[in-house]
């Protein structure tokens, strides 16, 4: 078993994250929610809600990455419409 950090040198870090943390915060966040209110639609669809509710959070779509999305979530099961969120 690995000894835990110290509060000293979690402190000293300064809590460095890699920048853009927060737009894949956001990303993954509208990735989620897509895939439980598209997932089964088309691709065309599922992209074009990822990009909506991107930019509603100030984030610009990268076009490769939001055709992998959608295309994962299109292939899912639609949810029975008690289970959607």
């Amino acid at each position: 078993m690995n000894p835990l950090a110290s509060i000293s040198s979690l402190a000293s870090s300064g809590g460095q994250r890699a920048a853009g943390w927060q737009a894949q915060l956001r990303v993954d966040y509208v990735v989620n929610k897509v895939a439980q209110t598209h997932r089964g639609q088309s691709e065309d669809q599922v992209k074009q809600a990822l990009q909506d509710q991107l930019r509603v959070f100030g984030v610009v779509p990268n076009a490769k990455q939001m055709a992998v999305y959608a295309a994962a979530i299109s292939a899912l099961p639609e949810l029975p419409p008690n289970n959607r969120h």
